[in-house]
């Protein structure tokens, strides 16, 4: 038998990229639809389930995996023919986009960044090479070379000595025990005022929520449950972070497989969910605490499921308590579990399922080994 398909594990870059694309990419269906496609796969859902959830064939379900093992997150872009020659050749594109690259102060300019004003006037009159381009034509080189303006922004990358190796435990038990894999985190904080979200309304006329609050009921955090062979997402609101509550959390999911059979549950390193009582419980109940990788949460399956929650009860809402909240939640779960393959249901978590992972038949972001 052929193994699965499957992308290949991400790296910590392409994990957070992939987070941000459906977090954020409302207006680029494209985009968002296959970085879903890959984080999916990346946490173990099948190729049927996955057609499922974007409502598209198995082919292009797994052409889009196969596209992003070989070419990584390029694939999230697929390059559609059409149009008139280009003019400039590709040697002259290639400096373009270089030259944008290169802050304005090493080529003798006083100033830190480049407009697309600044950039055409320096093209067309330098000593280097003239390359004679509109401002239009620029700016869709530059994005065709994946080159934008954006703002700076600070990074990391997990430090964690192990990450490896948890990364191949995930994999592992993921591939062979899904139907008794378990993912839990915490979700929030949750704080009581107006959010912004979407709704249809007349033009020019939208829903709006009040400007001016104040935050006076504090926060709450959501710990939620996911069991991914069963497809079921379940939880409670709590006042913090903490051993007991997590381990409270805990609890359902081995109720949720009352055979006393291995369980295997995927959790982030914070302390709350590895206190001595916790692990201690799961040595005794047979249950295997799966941590992901340091700064790496979204390797764990469940982060897809916090973004349908945080469309659908969040966005557009304006509560008046954190009691009315937690009702919202409860009753949005009844109804995500009653219909979770419901076209309508699929199509909303298309849009805003935030968070996850990959694999194929390779290693997560590591290559075949070759044969010597």
């Amino acid at each position: 038998m052929a193994e699965p398909v499957r992308a290949r594990r991400l790296t910590d870059h392409e994990g957070r990229k992939l987070q941000q694309i459906v977090r954020r990419g409302r207006h680029d269906s494209v985009r968002v639809r296959r970085a879903l496609i890959v984080m999916a796969s990346a946490s173990g859902t099948s190729v049927r389930a996955i057609c499922e959830l974007v409502q598209a064939h198995e082919d292009t379900v797994r052409d889009v995996i196969h596209a992003f093992n070989d070419k990584g997150l390029a694939a999230l872009d697929p390059r559609w023919a059409g149009g008139r020659p280009r003019l400039l050749v590709a040697e002259e594109e290639d400096y373009v986009a270089r030259t944008a690259l290169t802050r304005p102060e090493k080529l003798g300019r006083p100033f830190t960044q480049w407009s697309l004003r600044k950039l055409v006037a320096y093209l067309a009159d330098n000593r280097v090479r003239t390359v004679k381009i509109g401002r239009e034509r620029l700016r869709r080189l530059l994005a065709e070379r994946r080159v934008s303006f954006q703002r700076t922004r600070t990074w990391k990358e997990s430090k964690d000595p192990d990450r490896e190796a948890k990364l191949d435990r995930i994999e592992y038990v993921t591939g062979r025990f899904f139907d008794r894999c378990f993912a839990f985190d915490q979700f929030g904080p949750l704080s009581i005022r107006p959010c912004h979200g979407r709704s249809w309304a007349r033009e020019r006329h939208p829903d709006r929520i009040p400007a001016t609050y104040h935050r006076t009921h504090g926060v709450r955090y959501f710990h939620g449950c996911y069991s991914l062979g069963d497809d079921r997402l379940w939880g409670v609101s709590r006042g913090h972070k903490g051993g007991v509550n997590t381990l409270k959390a805990l609890k359902t999911i081995r109720a949720a497989r009352p055979d006393g059979a291995p369980i295997y549950i995927i959790l982030d390193n914070l302390s709350s969910n590895k206190t001595p009582a916790i692990r201690k419980w799961a040595e005794k109940s047979k249950v295997e605490l799966c941590f992901t990788p340091t700064s790496a949460s979204w390797a764990n399956p469940i982060e897809a499921q916090f973004g349908p929650l945080r469309n659908f009860v969040m966005g557009g809402s304006d509560h008046p308590n954190h009691i009315v909240l937690a009702r919202k939640l409860q009753a949005y779960l009844r109804w995500r579990n009653a219909n979770a393959r419901h076209p309508d249901v699929l199509a909303g978590q298309r849009r805003e399922r935030a968070r996850i992972r990959s694999e194929r038949q390779q290693r997560w972001g590591r290559p075949h080994t070759r044969a010597a």
